[in-house]
């Protein structure tokens, strides 16, 4: 797998933040897929996000200010509208000095709040305006304040980190916890994938006997765990009439780095009650993975040939097999064909 920025998906929409990281009035900066990004809510409560570079002098629009409707860059005070990134407004010019200002724009992103979460609609053409044929994806559960929210930036390119994400062998050995994998625990395990939109789920199935964490919520849980484009994991968690939602998005920096967080949503209970021991294991975890990819770049630096086995690793495939035919779909203006086929897969964890 080649580590460049080319290998981003595009053309789709990354997940950039929860509704709460961005107040009235505030400008956050991201950094998406190698875009800057200058993420606001206006003051009348509309997301919206533009290129964070002013075309004037490059100063980042994040560290300036909204005004009626318009950011304001810090260093010369130049305006930008949040809706067509055209500049309304140059301070330096003087009466007479005679200038089109409405002709010098700044890239507008897409955006779209549902529930509590805010995404970012990533173009291949930097050009790109209008409103896009996809939407993006709906949790219905992510609504609210989240019970547990953790982040992370690991020093890879996205595709590791996915896979890292999506691995279900290396548990046993990167999170060796008494509560939840030893060595010793290792058995075989069978469960049933079927393709989803722009991706592929374990079908509902009951958590594994060695997952000792998953009792702690009591009952008989229930889990499905889901993975789609370009990089959003979610296992939502049935208890009775309860639900615990684990929702995790990788998203590209830039080509080696990634951030990866962690978000839960839940209305059970217990899970609220033990609120601190799960989001230390949680945080626990994340690092764990992040000190293994550390490691790994120890071995990448020599650009090795990666090997990818069945069933361990055919998630894995899937991905590399998604992003292709999304990356053809686009280029030939057609409907994206999902590769997955539903299927059996049997490894040891």
């Amino acid at each position: 797998m080649a580590d460049k920025a080319s290998d981003f998906v595009f053309d789709i929409w990354y997940f950039a933040g929860l509704s709460n990281d961005v107040a009235r009035g505030q400008l956050v900066r991201r950094e998406i897929a190698g875009e800057p990004i200058t993420l606001g809510r206006n003051e009348d409560g509309t997301v919206f996000a533009m290129r964070d570079v002013c075309p004037h002098r490059a100063a980042p629009l994040s560290s300036g200010c909204l005004k009626s409707g318009t950011v304001e860059c810090p260093y010369h005070g130049w305006r930008f509208g949040i809706e067509d990134g055209a500049c309304q407004e140059i301070p330096a010019l003087c009466e007479g000095q005679n200038m089109d200002t409405q002709k010098i724009k700044v890239r507008i992103f897409p955006t779209q709040e549902n529930g509590a979460l805010i995404w970012v609609y990533i173009a291949a053409d930097k050009r790109f305006a209008g409103h896009p044929k996809i939407s993006p994806p709906a949790f219905p559960f992510a609504t609210g304040r989240a019970v547990i929210d953790d982040n992370l930036t690991l020093n890879c390119h996205v595709g590791h980190a996915v896979i890292g994400l999506m691995d279900p062998a290396h548990g046993p050995y990167v999170h060796r916890q008494w509560w939840w994998r030893s060595e010793h625990s290792i058995h075989e395990k069978s469960k049933a994938f079927e393709p989803r939109e722009r991706g592929f789920a374990m079908a509902s199935h009951s958590p594994s006997s060695n997952s000792f964490a998953y009792k702690l919520l009591g009952g008989k849980p229930i889990t499905e765990i889901a993975f789609q484009l370009p990089g959003i994991r979610t296992e939502e968690i049935k208890v009775g009439d309860k639900t615990v939602l684990s929702f995790t998005a990788v998203t590209p920096i830039d080509a080696t780095h990634t951030q990866i967080r962690q978000i839960f949503f839940s209305d059970h209970l217990a899970f609220k009650m033990l609120k601190p021991i799960i989001a230390s294991g949680a945080r626990k975890f994340l690092r764990q993975d992040a000190d293994m990819v550390d490691l790994q770049q120890m071995g990448l630096r020599h650009d090795p040939t990666l090997m990818l086995i069945e069933d361990a690793d055919t998630q894995a495939k899937w991905y590399h097999q998604l992003k292709r035919e999304w990356a053809k779909s686009r280029a030939e203006g057609r409907e994206f064909k999902n590769p997955v086929k539903a299927k059996i897969l049997r490894w040891r964890s």
